[in-house]
């Protein structure tokens, strides 16, 4: 490489060295700045916080277990296979809604979607019912640019069932709203879906995530409403919450990082396969607008395959990667060549 190098015009050395600078992990949409953590973390100190339960969550997400073992129950000893197939297939595609939908294009911006691509996933996006893409990418972005500080929403300093869902059961911290309200939002508020999402969010994700899983097997193929509504909408959309919320804790705890050590986020192979291609969190972290979120494989990373096929069918397009040159570096610099290679598998 050094010879090959050295033979190298001064335009094209200065090519290189600014896609190197352009894919530096640093360089990217919602890098981390060290010094804006220590600065967050000492303001913190200074912040008088206690901790409210917000009891009326507490009861909701009460109610919902309680349904879902009903139907965890009925899904295995009594709903036809037609519903539980039903409930896989929403299962995918409401975490499509989210991996592809919320997090990778309009948290990051790691892609770019044509409208019909972009209406496709916000509706579903509502069968995940987990807010809106606007305040669900807004959480999001200060999860990344202030990871494990006051102003992270989920900070795991707080705890593994903070992380998980803790935080969703007690009051935000004032951190995470004085540093949210700074945060660029224009380029999704200015985005007419998710305008429209966002007006009539209440009566599409009522619509999405329990209705029309309830009449479908009911009128396609003869299944009991009583059962539709717990199997294919109740366990099924707790089941893609906890899928969900494993990236914000189980991926912070239980792995390993092969691309920075210095962070808390981990590789996992089981919340990759739980939440359709998303447990690569290291590499995530390191890379945050890399559309594929980790070197895991096709057969892993469902999320990409998508956004793949998106892009073979025209409705995908300007894909961000970063350079295997880049990420070797980073590896021999800040992680581990042996554990990347578990990450490619």
């Amino acid at each position: 490489f050094q010879k090959t190098y050295s033979k190298m015009t001064v335009k094209t050395r200065s090519n290189i060295a600014k896609k190197i600078e352009k894919d530096a992990p640093e360089a990217q949409y919602l890098a981390v700045n060290p010094d804006e953590i220590t600065k967050l973390q000492e303001e913190s100190k200074k912040i008088p916080y206690k901790r409210e339960i917000v009891w009326r969550n507490v009861a909701l997400f009460v109610a919902l277990h309680f349904g879902a073992a009903i139907g965890l129950y009925q899904l295995i000893f009594e709903a036809k296979w037609q519903t539980v197939i039903f409930t896989f297939l929403l299962y995918v595609f409401g975490g499509f809604g989210i991996t592809a939908g919320a997090h990778r294009l309009w948290s990051h911006k790691s892609y770019k979607a044509t409208t019909p691509m972009r209406i496709f996933l916000m509706l579903l996006n509502n069968i995940a019912l987990q807010n809106d893409v606007i305040e669900w990418a807004r959480d999001h972005r200060c999860h990344h640019k202030w990871t494990d500080t006051d102003a992270d929403p989920h900070n795991t300093t707080r705890g593994f069932f903070f992380a998980h869902m803790g935080w969703l059961l007690v009051r935000k911290h004032p951190q995470v709203k004085e540093q949210g309200a700074k945060l660029d939002m224009s380029d999704l508020l200015s985005d007419p879906v998710l305008v429209f999402q966002r007006k009539h969010y209440f009566p599409l994700v009522i619509l999405s995530c329990f209705v029309l899983p309830t009449i479908i097997p009911v009128y396609f193929w003869g299944e009991t409403a009583f059962i539709a509504f717990y199997t294919a909408a109740t366990f099924r959309y707790c089941f893609t919450l906890h899928a969900t919320w494993c990236i914000n804790s189980a991926a912070h705890y239980f792995g390993y990082k092969p691309y920075d050590h210095s962070v808390s986020p981990v590789e996992n192979v089981f919340t990759t396969i739980a939440a359709v291609g998303e447990g690569g969190h290291n590499f995530h972290h390191t890379f945050p607008q890399d559309y594929r979120t980790s070197e895991y494989s096709l057969k892993y990373n469902w999320t990409r395959v998508l956004i793949d096929v998106a892009a073979t069918l025209g409705l995908v397009y300007d894909r961000k990667t970063v350079a295997d040159e880049i990420i070797s570096r980073q590896v021999n610099n800040h992680g581990c060549e042996i554990q990347r290679g578990k990450s490619m598998m």
